[in-house]
């Protein structure tokens, strides 16, 4: 089974896995810390809905405190999030999203699990979310992990009710009190028992919050207290908390670390009931379970330790490696010796690595790679055997304290290597709610094993180890210091348009751009690039010969192929044919200071917006919210877009500022505000009068969606309006135009109800719900069975000039190629120009 939970043995050897790219000795008091953990037998299953659910408080209690292993399952990688980094959206945010959490794990101890399910977005129910979640796909994928992890105690954040405040929320409590009962059942899942043994944990419970006004606490539910302060942390649980999950950044989730003890609380809700603590009529030791030596050893290793010298305790470890071995409990053996094995080489201070210069290789290449070893400690490591990939080589090597060995050695990359990407992404997912896994048995895996690996045979006293180090990449960054990140596969040649984004008016040709990256030295001859819709050939050319590294080629798709198109919106394909080969993938490529970088490849598509799209303004001042991909957007149409910034409100020194303002400010058609602008630009409370003062002297300001967390600015409006967490999640909801006359909707574009035709995700989100009577609401819209809400976009003229508060997903639709909602967005800039 190719899974890093369950562990197997090879020829007499344990294998250690490494979801890193290093193997590296944890610190002393971690080392203490899974000791203690090892003598607890007890486990913990924390679930909930989307990434930064999680009660990080409680995970960094249970692990520092209790020492018992938890994990966090998120039902979902947080695809149908917010980005406040940059632009990335859906699969490649859910990317970012998984790398935040694992992150996020290190600090606290935890162990992290994912499902199938893909985040739509926000729904308001179950109803809703079961519409778009296979309810029963995503509860085997809950019970599998349940019978992997084994656990004993299951909490869930949120309740199956409206109390959950959010429909993902509550289906993720329906889930687990369905997988909690199936999870023992034979009946249930049986294709499941080809790997894992069916396991019923003891209970289920809702951990109970208070989240502003809504408080489900009762002081009748169980209650725990939490936040101790940890001598070998150096702060409270509650403060490594905050640590935790402020590293879900992309989110914008940051939280204070609170020092000083709280209270939890538990409501019951399936299995037996806790009466005094989570564990109760839980065995939680070796004795409870028939193996009172294993106690016994292991008190006498902590009592002993030495902080300083963690390898005196390797001689007890390797003497309590073999009791652990002979238990008759082979899901419990394989657990614990997992732990105990990385315990031992921690203790015997071992780091290995197998590291190139470069970041990217070809399959079928040969590379020069570094092993690099080092073990600190007195009793002898003894580098017996290393296979690489392709070949064996005996050593029978001691590892002498403390000095570092290299051993240089050419690898070939396997010709058939998968390209390196996540396994969710690897094939196109199921539906709109369901990613695709290539093998059943990764799901649940936050990411897969690296399946290009050193193994090593090390020999400890007299016990064998196998150690699996990831072939990787290394280098010194003169910021960073050392980084170190897995080796990508990459394929031999890579196609990419040049812009995200295309337009065409009807009756004209449409020019593109491919881009195309050789990532091999291998030369393509009689090439032909084809340029598809819907399996039809609509433009392309002849490559005779390839054997540059990066180059561009322009394209057209002649008009009358176009005009033939009913469609308004299209995505156009590109792929390459060579030697028999065909080549039609793009590289995602993710890199931000908090992570490792990401990769995954996406088909070599592009959306092409075709037809009547009229726009009236030519230059267009921008200030920088959360990252949407808006600005690139009105470039493509041809528009100006200037990022403001302080000295375009201020001005010189020398100048008067509200003169070099509005002088600076009147240049601009509109002026846009990126999407939460109020919860990211922190000087906007500084820049608002110079924008009122440009509305009133004739400027058009357009302002996307805010919310109310952490805010700059009080009003945003020059009348107020009062944001509400009101939202049309049906994307398909009908529109109803309350003033079909108005300017908005008529100049320069003629807004119909077709405009509002393939809208992604939503309508829109945090609709006002009051507002000053200057303001003119324009449209109507609701989801199935829910009151109207106007709030959609708010219209009002102040002074000479215009001013609009649209939270309508704009951020969304454009980048998804929607025509109707450019033609919408174009006319809210041009409102000036009527």
């Amino acid at each position: 089974m190719f899974n890093k939970a369950i562990i197997v043995f090879i020829l007499g050897f344990f294998t250690v896995f490494c979801s890193a790219q290093q193997i590296r000795p944890s610190k002393s008091s971690v080392i203490y810390r899974d000791l203690k953990t090892l003598k607890n037998i007890p486990k913990v299953l924390y679930l909930a809905a989307h990434p930064d659910d999680e009660n990080t408080g409680l995970l960094s209690w249970l692990i520092n405190e209790q020492n018992v292993e938890t994990g966090y399952l998120s039902l979902t990688r947080g695809d149908g999030g917010q980005n406040l980094l940059g632009t990335e959206q859906n699969a490649a945010l859910g990317l970012i999203r998984t790398h935040e959490l694992l992150e996020a794990r290190k600090l606290d101890g935890a162990q992290q699990f994912f499902t199938r399910a893909i985040d739509f977005g926000f729904s308001k129910n179950t109803t809703d979310t079961f519409k778009q979640w296979d309810e029963n796909s995503i509860t085997a994928d809950v019970v599998w992990v349940i019978r992997q992890f084994r656990p004993d105690v299951i909490i869930c954040r949120f309740p199956p009710t409206s109390a959950a405040g959010h429909g993902q929320h509550a289906a993720s409590a329906v889930v687990a009190e369905r997988a909690f009962k199936l999870a023992g059942d034979k009946k249930a899942f049986p294709d499941q028992l080809k790997y894992v043994n069916v396991w019923q944990p003891k209970r289920l419970l809702w951990n109970t919050f208070r989240f502003g006004n809504n408080n489900t606490t009762a002081e009748n539910q169980l209650k725990i207290t939490v936040g101790q302060y940890d001598a070998q942390l150096g702060m409270g649980y509650g403060e490594l908390a905050g640590l935790s999950r402020s590293l879900h950044k992309s989110q914008g989730a940051g939280t204070q670390s609170v020092a000083g003890i709280k209270t939890e609380y538990f409501s019951h809700v399936a299995g037996e009931p806790a009466k005094a603590t989570l564990f109760d009529g839980i065995n939680k030791t070796w004795t409870n379970e028939g193996n009172p030596e294993i106690d016994q050893s292991l008190d006498k290793i902590i009592s002993t330790f030495n902080f300083n010298q963690p390898d005196q305790s390797l001689s007890a470890l390797l003497a309590l490696r073999k009791k652990v071995i002979s238990l008759n409990d082979s899901d419990l053996k394989k657990d614990k010796i997992k732990s105990l094995d990385q315990i031992i080489l921690s203790c015997a201070g071992f780091m290995g690595e197998v590291v190139t210069n470069q970041a990217e290789a070809v399959a079928g290449e040969s590379h020069n790679f570094r092993l690099n070893l080092i073990s600190r400690a007195e009793n002898t490591v003894i580098l017996e055997n290393v296979k690489w990939l392709n070949q064996s080589e005996n050593f029978n090597r001691k590892l002498s304290k403390d000095s570092l060995i290299t051993i240089q050695h050419q690898i070939q990359i396997p010709a058939d290597a998968a390209l390196t990407e996540p396994y969710w992404l690897a094939k196109p997912a199921k539906d709109a709610a369901t990613f695709s896994v290539p093998n059943e048995t990764l799901v649940g895996l936050p990411e897969a094993e690296s399946p290009l690996n050193v193994l090593l045979d090390l020999k400890i006293g007299s016990e064998k180890f196998e150690v699996k180090l990831p072939l990787s990449f290394k280098k010194l960054d003169p910021v960073r210091g050392d980084v170190v990140e897995g080796l990508r596969i990459v394929p031999a040649l890579e196609l990419k348009f040049t812009q995200p984004l295309y337009m065409v008016k009807e009756n004209e040709d449409l020019n593109v751009s491919l881009n195309f990256k050789v990532n091999s030295n291998k030369q393509f001859n009689n090439g032909k690039v084809n340029m598809m819709f819907n399996g039809e050939r609509l433009g392309g050319g002849d490559l005779k010969s390839i054997n540059g590294k990066d180059f561009t080629v322009d394209y057209i798709i002649p008009k009358a192929k176009l005009t033939s198109i009913k469609s308004n919106q299209l995505q156009l394909e590109a792929n390459f044919v060579a030697d028999g080969v065909t080549f039609n993938k793009k590289q995602v490529l993710i890199q931000y200071p908090h992570l490792s970088s990401l990769q995954y490849f996406a088909p070599a598509t592009v959306a092409v917006m075709k037809g009547d799209i009229q726009m009236k303004v030519k230059k267009v001042g921008y200030i920088q919210g959360a990252g949407d991909f808006i600005p690139e957007f009105l470039r493509i149409t041809g528009i100006q877009v200037d990022v403001l910034k302080g000295e375009d409100f201020y001005g010189n020194p020398d100048e008067s500022a509200g003169n070099s303002s509005l002088n600076r400010l009147s240049q601009y058609d509109a002026i846009v505000l990126g999407v939460r602008a109020n919860n990211t630009e922190k000087k906007l409370g500084r820049w608002m009068p110079f924008l009122w003062s440009y509305v009133k002297a004739g400027g058009n300001l357009v302002m996307q969606y805010n919310t109310n967390q952490d805010t700059t600015v009080d009003q945003l409006g020059m009348y107020s309006f009062n944001i509400a967490n009101k939202r049309v999640t049906e994307e398909n909801a009908a529109v109803k135009f309350l003033n079909p006359n108005h300017q908005l909707l008529n100049f320069p574009n003629k807004i119909t109800a077709d405009d509002f035709k393939g809208w992604v995700q939503e309508r829109g989100a945090y609709f006002p719900d009051s507002w000053d009577e200057a303001y003119e609401p324009l449209f109507e819209m609701h989801d199935t069975n829910e009151e109207p809400l106007k709030g959609s976009t708010l219209y009002a003229k102040y002074g000479k000039g215009n001013f609009i508060y649209t939270p309508l997903a704009f951020f969304r639709q454009l980048p998804a190629g929607n025509v109707g909602a450019a033609r919408l967005f174009l006319n809210f800039l041009s409102a000036q120009k009527n």
